[in-house]
């Protein structure tokens, strides 16, 4: 795209302006502590994303999943997000370590709205409630407590113009394998194609959930 063919906002006011007023519904849901929906919700959610961003401004924005309500709520300002076995890069934790501002978005499946819940966030090693974060007898590597600053309800506008939880309107999935993906975009892996396959199959990975 040529430098002409564009236009880059940089007022605030130019973007209130193209984005239009905020709605009173929208200005209106936002709260400081768990309302008994925000409960609910957290505890039939099996799939969050939480995002982070360190000092110097590096992002992160780490999937996270469980059985339902696998966030466990301590009280109506505190959640707790539990570690379990992944690729051990800690990209959003290390972050937290110099950054504790954290956003964490909910989702339920076939539910089109999402709950966000912002905060400030500190990594616990260890924990009298850890024994609540078990899941078929493994305890969490570490967690993510985040006492909440703000939390509300996003619209769920953007799921349904995905269609996220429509598979009549998925697209026919013609993408490579990850282990195709992960040969190519890092060519000089030790293993070969047929090992990277066996590497990330769910049989594989099913083994190392926890």
């Amino acid at each position: 795209m040529s430098e002409t063919s564009d236009t880059t906002i940089t007022d605030p006011a130019e973007l209130r302006n193209l984005l239009g007023e905020v709605g009173h519904r929208a200005t209106l849901k936002e709260r400081t502590a768990l309302h008994a929906h925000d409960r609910a919700w957290i505890a039939a959610s099996p799939y969050i994303v939480l995002a982070t961003s360190a000092a110097d401004g590096t992002c992160d924005a780490s999937p996270k999943g469980d059985p339902p309500g696998f966030v466990r709520v301590l009280d109506d300002s505190t959640i707790v997000i539990p570690e379990r076995p992944g690729n051990r890069r800690g990209d959003g934790y290390r972050n937290i370590l110099t950054n504790p501002h954290v956003g964490v978005l909910f989702l339920v499946p076939t539910r089109n709205e999402t709950l966000r819940v912002n905060g400030r966030a500190r990594l616990v090693r260890d924990a009298p409630y850890f024994d609540d974060l078990i899941v078929k007898g493994n305890r969490p590597i570490l967690a993510c407590e985040v006492a909440i600053e703000e939390v509300f309800f996003h619209c769920g506008k953007s799921a349904l113009r995905s269609g996220l939880w429509h598979p009549g309107d998925w697209p026919e999935v013609t993408l490579p394998t990850h282990a195709r993906i992960s040969k190519d975009v890092a060519p000089t892996l030790p293993e070969s194609l047929p090992e990277l396959e066996e590497y990330y199959s769910v049989t594989n990975y099913t083994r190392g959930l926890y």
